[in-house]
């Protein structure tokens, strides 16, 4: 019985050890707003941040150095989706933030939802 009873600890602590490693790898996504996001820091803030209009779209960054990144590289206006591993416009990408404040940029909300 005393086995069972260890096991039985194990099992749970395993149970909830995987739980928080979900949370911490996505598992506790919100969706945000695209102005309170800086597109270079990859980061979710409580103020809006600078437009920038690139192309008939706006990206958002932190400061001017942001800005000027967002309107020079092609490569800092995209992220790649982490569930469809497909190449997403940040200005049109569905984001979801972790309660850390990072956040990932998603090509539909249902990828979104498979993330969590």
């Amino acid at each position: 019985m005393k086995q069972m009873s260890k096991l039985f600890a194990v099992i749970v602590t395993l149970a909830l050890s995987l739980g928080v490693a979900h949370a911490e790898a996505g598992g506790q996504l919100k969706k945000v707003e695209a102005q309170y996001v800086c597109m270079i820091n990859n980061k979710l803030f409580d103020k809006a941040q600078i437009p920038v209009k690139v192309a008939g779209k706006t990206y958002y960054g932190c400061c001017a150095m942001c800005k000027a990144k967002l309107e020079k590289s092609v490569q800092a206006r995209t992220a790649t989706d982490p569930v469809s591993k497909k190449t997403v416009d940040k200005a049109t990408a569905v984001i979801g933030a972790k309660a850390d404040g990072t956040v990932f940029y998603f090509e539909s909300e249902k990828n979104m939802k498979l993330f969590r």
